[in-house]
This record gives structure tokens, C-alpha cells and sequence, in this order.
């Protein structure tokens, strides 16, 4: 079995303090990346074209953006929370790909991942402003996976969930008995995706073992039923 390299290959990580940020650090290091590390929110319009600017050439774009995701009835989702949730998720990703895409089609090389949530791939209560924001955003990396496969540019998704992290499954969400329940109740794997999983998959999908996949959306759920 080929052992997956990034060796000699530059990675934009987003977030890096955050969600999947601290895990995909090491692991894509370990791979012999060069991980340049931001953790600014990128809520100013003009932060994703300076970061991708400051970084120079950038073979991999990790594209890790999250928000603690509201619990409100739909009813009562107000212009701020709904706004929120694009500010933070999807309009970041549209900025950072519009500035380094250009890069990469020059080049015709490189990779985009998009670390994102599979709140957008079913139904669940009390959750509408979130799911809309995570289902933008794989909407947008679908589309542009196509765009961009001619110019053997490869972007793709992971949309995850029951994974490992701090900013959605910290140690005090694990502990809890009725979250343990619910892990036996809904994941057919009896447990959580451990977050080195998630980041070594991901570091499979930016490695030139994946070249073949553009426009994706991968589910990492440890067997989420999506009844």
C-alpha cells in the first residue's frame, strides 16, 4: 500500500485553532508538508487576499471554517444569527478560492479541500441556519470542482460529523451520558471518528494518490445513518 506523502508541498490551513485545525497541523506535517497556519476568522473582505498574498505559492488550500453551530427553533433565526453563519463559512471559502485558484490553474496543479459538515446532507431539527451555510459551501465546492478539473485542479470536500474535535465534540460532550447514548443510538460505528482519521483521510485526498477526484463530497460520519 502507498504511503501517503505531501513532501515539498505548501498548505493554507484556515482556522488552525479551531475545528479540525490542530490535528490537520500535525498530521499534514508529519506527511512533510510545509503547513502555513492562519487563524484569523476572515470575516474582512480583504483577509483572504492578503493571507494568500503574504504566503506566496500555495499547493494545498485546507479550507477549515467553523462556528459553534446555533441550536434555534427555525422560527426564531434572526438576520444576525442566519448572517453569521455565511460570514464565517461561506464567504471565506468563496474569497480564499478566488485568490489562490489563479495560482494553481498557472500552474495546473493543486488542491482544495474544503473541511465541512454533513449538517447539509440530511434533515435535523433546530439547525436551519447552520445547515444552509454548510450546504453553501458544498454546493460552491461542487460546482467549482467541475470548473476547475480541466485545469487539473482538484477541489474537493469533507463533509463530516460525529468527528473527534473541540470545537463541536469537546471532552465534556463526550463524557456526558446522553451523548454516548446517542452514539450507540445513531452511529453504526458505536463511537466517534477519531480526528486522526479525518485528518489522515484529508491528507489523502491532497496527495497525488487523489487525482482523479474533482467536485466531491465525502461523508465522514462513522456510518451516520441518514434515514
Amino acid at each position: 500500500m502507498t504511503v501517503i506523502t505531501l513532501t515539498g508541498k505548501r498548505v493554507l490551513l484556515t482556522q488552525a485553532d479551531a475545528f479540525m485545525g490542530p490535528t490537520l497541523r500535525d498530521v499534514f506535517a508529519e506527511a512533510g508538508a510545509e503547513v502555513l497556519a492562519t487563524t484569523c476568522d476572515l470575516i474582512e473582505p480583504d483577509e483572504a487576499d492578503a493571507i494568500v498574498s503574504d504566503a506566496g505559492r500555495i499547493d494545498v488550500l485546507l479550507a477549515n471554517l467553523a462556528l459553534p453551530a446555533p441550536t434555534t427553533p427555525a422560527t426564531e433565526v434572526d438576520d444576525l444569527e442566519w448572517e453569521r453563519g455565511f460570514q464565517q463559512m461561506v464567504h471565506p471559502l468563496f474569497r480564499l478560492c478566488r485568490a489562490v485558484l489563479p495560482q494553481m490553474m498557472e500552474r495546473r496543479a493543486g488542491k482544495v479541500l474544503l473541511i465541512g459538515s454533513a449538517a447539509a446532507l440530511r434533515g435535523m431539527k433546530r439547525t436551519s441556519s447552520y445547515s444552509a451555510a454548510r450546504g453553501a459551501q458544498l454546493a460552491y465546492i461542487q460546482a467549482l470542482g467541475v470548473e476547475m478539473a480541466p485545469h487539473n485542479v482538484q477541489v474537493n470536500a469533507i463533509a463530516q460529523n460525529f468527528v473527534e474535535n473541540p470545537t463541536y465534540f469537546p471532552p465534556s460532550v463526550q463524557a456526558n451520558p446522553a451523548f454516548q447514548e446517542r452514539l450507540r443510538r445513531e452511529v453504526p460505528l458505536g463511537r466517534l471518528v477519531s480526528a486522526q482519521e479525518d485528518a489522515q483521510f484529508a491528507a489523502y485526498l491532497c496527495s497525488e494518490a487523489a487525482n482523479c477526484f474533482v467536485g466531491q463530497v465525502f461523508p465522514v460520519c462513522g456510518g451516520w445513518v441518514t434515514r
